[in-house]
């Protein structure tokens, strides 16, 4: 009867232990999520260089 009662004390915190191995290990999913992110990075950053741009030319006196 005493080992029914460790199970149920236990069950909680392995599943929280499990539930955030496997939520941090979908996070991290390999390379080509790296590489998107970079790509997106730099066309965000492309698009802000160019709205600066138009910006620019927009507040000159003239």
């Amino acid at each position: 009867m005493n080992t029914l009662y460790l199970l149920a004390l236990l069950a909680c915190p392995v599943g929280m232990g499990l539930m955030m191995w496997f939520m941090m290990r979908g996070q991290h999913g390999g390379k080509d999520q790296t590489t998107d992110q970079k790509h997106e990075i730099g066309r965000l950053r492309s698009e802000v260089d160019y709205l600066h741009q138009q910006a620019s030319k927009d507040n000159r006196p003239g």
